[in-house]
């Protein structure tokens, strides 16, 4: 079994290559994007694998459902109510499903293995916790929910810190921590490493977990040089005072992963990589096509050494 643990638009990808060579393949799923909006629960991250996996992602905005439709919106800016979040009419039946089985008392592991059945994903998708997380952003306009930052503010206010609300009282799934220590390997995705993978790893008795299974662990760079492939993680890395570069991510991650992929572009970065105690491998982590997507989850499941 390989576990993949993701979050944002930029782990999907690698989740879709390696579904697409393995059948055992379990992801983990950030929560702290998460937001009630127009009285729905959203779950972008959740929805953004379902979708992916299932074929139906809009390839252009790396979120949502391709081709859809936004009547609702349009009668709700009519009734002069905010339409910052874009949900669109069939991506809409996925929220009301979610909120009225939250209501009905159903956990949200329980409705997101549901909704992957319908949309007839093999893939296993476990939420990292049931229980609420939020990602807090701080900027000098206010804290604001990670939503309001990036989609209505559209990532502009200088951030000053950022905080994972709810990650102390959290529990982690235990179906995660069954996954980790039934796999083979584990992944941590190239996704925003503060924003979709730290919430993450900021719920109590995870941590403690994955160091002990470090040595199945491999992490993709987010970063090519101080660029992010996508999303504003260099803004987040500044906020927290973390080295906008892949030895940045890689230091971020050194309690527990092992093996870190870079770009062929990073090699001045893997003399120092190296140097906290990972084994580095380069190759193109570039994903545009879904060759690209295949071939770098083939690099991944025959070029690493899992000795």
């Amino acid at each position: 079994m390989i576990t993949v643990f993701a979050g944002g638009t930029g782990s999907v990808k690698l989740i879709r290559g390696l579904a697409s060579l393995r059948g055992d393949i379990t992801v983990v799923s950030n929560v702290a994007d998460n937001i009630w909006l127009y009285g729905l629960y959203i779950c972008p991250d959740i929805d953004t694998v379902i979708y992916g996996l299932a074929n139906i992602l809009d390839p252009k905005r790396g979120w949502g459902i391709k081709n859809d439709s936004y009547e609702c919106l349009r009668q709700m800016e009519m009734l002069d109510q905010p339409t910052w979040f874009r949900v669109g009419d069939r991506d809409l039946a996925t929220h009301i499903l979610r909120t009225s089985m939250l209501k009905s008392g159903k956990s949200l592991s329980y409705i997101t293995d549901w909704m992957r059945n319908k949309y007839a994903v093999t893939s296993r998708i476990i939420p990292a916790t049931d229980d609420p997380v939020e990602t807090k952003i701080l900027t000098h306009i206010g804290e604001m929910h990670i939503q309001e930052f990036w989609v209505k503010h559209q990532a502009e206010p200088p951030v000053t810190n950022i905080r994972y609300e709810g990650a102390e009282r959290a529990r982690i799934n235990p179906k995660v921590i069954e996954a980790i220590r039934k796999s083979e390997l584990i992944v941590i995705a190239p996704a925003n490493p503060i924003s979709s993978i730290g919430p993450t790893l900021a719920i109590a008795g995870l941590k403690k977990e994955i160091v002990a299974q470090r040595r199945k662990i491999v992490a993709v760079s987010p970063l090519i040089g101080n660029v992010a492939i996508s999303g504003p993680a260099v803004k987040y890395m500044q906020a927290v005072k973390l080295p906008t570069s892949p030895f940045g991510v890689a230091e971020h991650y050194s309690d527990f992963v092992t093996k870190f992929v870079i770009s062929k572009n990073d090699r001045d970065s893997a003399r120092r990589i190296s140097g906290i105690g990972m084994k580095v491998y380069e190759t193109d982590i570039l994903m545009k096509t879904a060759h690209d997507e295949n071939k770098l989850a083939s690099y991944l499941l025959t070029r690493l050494d899992t000795a």
